[in-house]
């Protein structure tokens, strides 16, 4: 049997809805490695909020963070680690624009760190509630460049805030978070999930028609539509159904992953 790259988004995929990885999506995650198969997480998670499913599931297979801006194998030294960061004058810059827009937090993340300019008052999950001393963004405490900056800001200001951040950093691509909350996401250009997904497929030498993905949200549209199989979940929004070579039938919170997956791959 030709060797399968399983691809995994985390939310609303491989997650239940109270965010936890059920024992039936772990043993057939567990089968499918047995059976010589290559099972990889492809989040847009950072390293410090997605390392503990990796973990459960006792993966040994690089895992790809921020959207593919990270590429790593956790807890250990990899040859083939990725880290696609922006310049920290960015966040520099974006800093000095609060005093002019009405950003509401600026946070920086890279593979082993976090910083914020201020505590998040919003109830997202993403960021922490407390913040130490040395995790206050400003020019002393960020000397590193980030893979990730996450601008909290009304969407009215997001076509200004893309327009001066654009001229300036032609390297950087902007993306805005759907759902409730109104924030920009900026990486290095050309990030996504499927990069991220195909790298880890290059360095297997796996083709495209090899990796199957699962995913449920529009940062997985371009991972769906160009590997080999692309299956988006029940739940998944109507954009991402409307391009997936297939659709499970049932949910996140159904197992639909584990029973997909079960009767793809014959298990």
């Amino acid at each position: 049997m030709t060797q399968k790259l399983i691809a995994l988004d985390l939310d609303g995929t491989t997650l239940n809805n109270q965010s936890q990885i059920t024992k039936e999506t772990a043993r057939v995650l567990k089968k499918a490695e047995a059976a010589g198969n290559l099972v990889a997480i492809a989040t847009g998670r950072p390293n410090r909020i997605s390392v503990n499913y990796y973990h459960q599931l006792q993966l040994h297979s690089p895992m790809v963070n921020f959207n593919g801006g990270l590429i790593h194998v956790p807890g250990q030294i990899w040859a083939g680690e990725r880290d696609s960061t922006i310049p920290r004058e960015l966040v520099f810059d974006v800093l000095k624009l609060k005093q002019e827009l009405p950003i509401q937090m600026v946070a920086a993340e890279g593979k082993d760190f976090l910083f914020a300019d201020q505590l998040a008052d919003l109830d997202i999950g993403f960021f922490p509630t407390q913040l130490a001393a040395d995790q206050i963004l400003n020019e002393q405490t960020l000397m590193t460049d980030p893979t990730s900056l996450t601008i909290f800001l009304a969407n009215k200001d997001q076509v200004y805030v893309k327009q001066v951040l654009g001229e300036k950093y032609p390297e950087i691509a902007m993306n805005s978070w759907g759902g409730e909350v109104n924030a920009l996401e900026i990486v290095h250009h050309g990030i996504n999930k499927y990069a991220g997904v195909r790298y880890v497929a290059d360095y297997f030498n796996i083709a495209d028609e090899d990796i199957i993905a699962f995913g449920d949200e529009v940062n997985d549209l371009d991972m769906l539509t160009n590997v080999g199989w692309g299956v988006a979940m029940a739940n998944a929004v109507p954009e991402i159904k409307g391009i997936a070579n297939d659709v499970t039938t049932l949910t996140n919170d159904q197992n639909g992953l584990a029973d997909y997956l079960q009767r793809y791959l014959s298990l």
